[in-house]
């Protein structure tokens, strides 16, 4: 038996055998049978399952790529819940991606499991596993790795704090960090920064995440990532698509990047932003330390009595941020406590209390955009994004927006980040954020 087939068993053994199908075939209307042979992928209907139980016995390409747009489509009509869907969009990416697998077809096989990863999930038990898996072993028999050699790293410099017009005050600085007693009790509060929190891990030393060796070296080739394309999620020519992660590190300026050739999509800004890249690429996960923090079970804030943690069994959901200087994160609210690690760069925030929503000049609950990468899941209008540039905002517009200045500046406040430091900011808090280098940020939001 092939390796290729050893995955395919995999799949056989979760699915249905074929008796109790064409059992459910014949009495449909045999609730408690249904009941017994009933699996998650049954939701997409008798006639979908079957489908994709044939490929299963012979992996027809034609077949599976409907099954993909099937389910894709089903996955982006809004008001569409169904887990099932996700989860024919995996198994039917890890059948495809194993349908005349060879060297000629390994990198596209590759991009069709990383789509599984980013669009769905890779959702069901043992699925995301299996992927990575699948993923790893494609690489190893048909590509060409690369071995990482660590180099040097270069020492981290103190970051200089930009001053911004739009602000009041200085964001605290709490040092020594506070206990996780202190933080349960009183200090999740209100936002405080702690300068070089993440110094001793491995992202910032050994394995750092400054080097585009290194960054290539734990994804291997051929891999894909989302980015969004544009300075600014506002715009309206502001896109998403998804592109070659070598290309993608190509495209900024990290340690030991050699630019052959020049960039892709040099005249525009890509951002990958929002994305957890460290379950995609799992080697990531063992460069940082998760703090104690996100476990203290925060409860919900006077000013912001809507919180409720992320809705998965970690209730946490760590994201990565990453993009050339100049990339901005328009002043925004999350409905999540959110400890932000600066890894690589500087990066400029803005930070205002929940009190001062009404003076934002938010965009109105009509306007929609189709993939807005603002994390608050819970209004997918962008009424929880200002139309406001608080990075070019100067006094001098006190006549064009009197409400903000009025209300708002006196109580904001502002710090730039450096590499190692960490920002708390509690649910509610209006936020903006402006790379001031090549940044690479991690936000835990529980």
């Amino acid at each position: 038996m092939s390796w290729q087939a050893e995955y395919l068993d995999i799949l056989k053994n979760d699915f249905l055998d074929r008796s109790c199908l064409n059992t459910i075939r014949r009495f449909q209307s045999s609730y408690e049978l249904r009941i017994h042979c009933e699996t998650e992928l049954l939701g997409c209907g008798l006639k979908t399952f079957s489908s994709l139980l044939e490929t299963l016995e012979c992996p027809v390409v034609h077949v599976l790529d409907d099954l993909l747009s099937s389910a894709y489509q089903k996955m982006s009509s809004q008001g569409t819940a169904e887990s099932c869907w996700p989860r024919l969009y995996t198994d039917a990416s890890i059948i495809r991606s194993l349908a005349c697998l060879d060297a000629s077809t390994a990198q596209a096989a590759i991009a069709t499991l990383d789509r599984a990863i980013i669009v769905a999930g890779a959702i069901g038990v043992g699925r995301l596993d299996l992927t990575l898996s699948l993923i790893r072993r494609t690489q190893v028999e048909f590509l060409t790795i690369s071995p990482f050699k660590p180099m040097a790293t270069l020492p981290s410099l103190s970051p200089i704090s930009i001053h911004l017009p739009t602000s009041c005050h200085n964001i605290p600085i709490i040092d020594p960090a506070p206990s996780f007693t202190s933080f349960q009790q009183n200090a999740y509060r209100l936002p405080f920064m702690l300068r070089q929190y993440a110094r001793s891990w491995p992202a910032l030393n050994a394995h750092s995440w400054a080097s585009a060796a290194y960054l290539r070296s734990v994804a291997g080739p051929a891999r894909i990532v989302p980015v969004e394309v544009g300075a600014d999620y506002r715009a309206h020519d502001w896109t998403q698509q998804l592109i070659k992660w070598d290309e993608f590190l190509a495209f900024l300026d990290l340690n030991d990047q050699l630019h052959t050739t020049p960039p892709p999509n040099n005249n525009k800004v890509l951002y990958l932003a929002q994305h957890n890249l460290l379950i995609q690429f799992p080697d990531l996960s063992r460069d940082i330390i998760i703090p104690d923090y996100v476990y203290s079970c925060p409860p919900p804030l006077e000013d912001f009595p809507q919180y409720r943690p992320p809705g998965n069994d970690e209730q946490l959901v760590i994201n990565a941020w990453l993009g050339p200087q100049g990339t901005i994160s328009p002043a925004h609210t999350d409905p999540y406590y959110n400890l932000y690690v600066q890894v690589v760069g500087r990066k400029t925030v803005w930070l205002a209390p929940p009190s001062i929503s009404a003076y934002m000049y938010t965009f109105g609950p009509q306007t929609v955009q189709d993939a807005n990468p603002a994390s608050n899941k819970t209004e997918p209008s962008m009424s929880n994004t200002s139309q406001l540039d608080v990075f070019t905002l100067s006094p001098d517009d006190t006549h064009t927006y009197p409400q903000f200045w009025e209300h708002v500046f006196p109580q904001a406040m502002s710090t730039t980040l450096g590499a190692g430091d960490a920002l708390f900011i509690p649910p509610g808090w209006w936020h903006a954020m402006r790379a001031e280098d090549t940044s690479f940020s991690v936000s835990m939001w529980f």
